[in-house]
């Protein structure tokens, strides 16, 4: 099976962006002193209800394109699987915000996304 160059491009970039975007949610920033490692996702769970319904129009978005890209069925439903207990936890007061966190629901589907490519990477962890 010949890969098309074009098609083949276009994937690249639109995984590297959908990483990007995950970045930012989950992982931006860091607590000055630890490993502790944070993004707007948990930003956003400081504004109770619209800070998380926001962020998971983002997350939801990730799966959109995961969608468009081919991924299967049963991936997608996990990562909205993820999506949705990171929405519903998240908006619990204080608790959704440490969850958040931890749980880091945009990372973990962005490595479901590039495994299912053979795209995975050590800095992906």
């Amino acid at each position: 099976m010949k890969i098309d160059p074009v098609a083949e491009t276009d994937r690249r970039r639109r995984l590297e962006r959908l990483r990007t975007v995950a970045t930012w949610l989950d992982d931006r920033f860091q607590v000055p002193g630890t490993n502790i490692r944070f993004g707007l996702d948990g930003l956003g769970g400081l504004v109770p209800g619209v800070g998380d319904t926001a962020t998971a129009a983002v997350s939801a978005w990730i799966v959109f394109e995961a969608w468009q890209l081919g991924v299967p069925r049963r991936h997608l439903a996990a990562m909205a699987g993820n999506v949705g207990i990171d929405w519903l936890v998240g908006l619990v007061p204080l608790v959704g915000d440490i969850f958040d966190i931890g749980f880091k629901a945009n990372r973990r589907n962005i490595q479901r996304i590039l495994r299912h490519f053979d795209y995975w990477e050590s800095e992906a962890d």
